[in-house]
C-alpha cells in the first residue's frame, strides 16, 4: 500500500521559512517522480514544485521560484519543500504527491498518490 505522510506545517510570519518533509512507504520511491502540490481555502489545487526520480531535475510554479527548493532523499524514502520568504498567499494545506513515471509533472490530475496533507498558514 502506497503511503505518503507530510510533516513540518505550522503558522509562520510572513517572511519567515518552512520546511516540510514526506515520508514514502509501499513503493519503489527511487524509480518514481515526485511534486508538491496546495490547496488554499476555496481554491483549485496548485502545482508547487516537482523533481525527477534522481532528483537531477526540479521544476517550479512561477509562485515558488526563488523562494522554494524541492529535494529528495531516496536513500531515506523522503521528499521536502524548503520554504523561505512565506507570503500570506502561500496559505494552503500542501500535499506531497507520486507521479506515475519518472518524469516530473506539473498537472496535479496526473500524479497517482497523494499523502494526506499539511496546514502551512503565513500570518502576522
Amino acid at each position: 500500500e502506497v503511503q505518503l505522510v507530510e510533516s513540518g506545517g505550522g503558522l509562520v510570519q510572513p517572511g519567515g521559512s518552512l520546511r516540510l518533509s514526506c515520508a514514502a512507504s509501499g513503493f519503489t520511491f527511487s524509480t518514481y517522480a515526485m511534486g508538491w502540490v496546495r490547496q488554499a481555502p476555496g481554491k483549485a489545487f496548485e502545482w508547487v514544485s516537482s523533481i525527477n526520480n534522481d532528483g537531477g531535475r526540479t521544476e517550479y510554479a512561477d509562485s515558488a521560484k526563488g523562494r522554494f527548493t524541492i529535494s529528495r532523499d531516496n536513500d531515506k524514502n523522503s521528499l521536502y519543500l524548503q520554504m523561505n520568504s512565506l507570503k500570506p498567499e502561500d496559505t494552503a494545506v500542501y500535499y506531497c504527491a507520486a507521479a506515475q513515471t519518472v518524469i516530473p509533472t506539473r498537472v496535479p490530475a496526473d500524479f497517482r498518490s497523494w499523502g494526506q496533507g499539511t496546514q502551512v498558514t503565513v500570518s502576522s
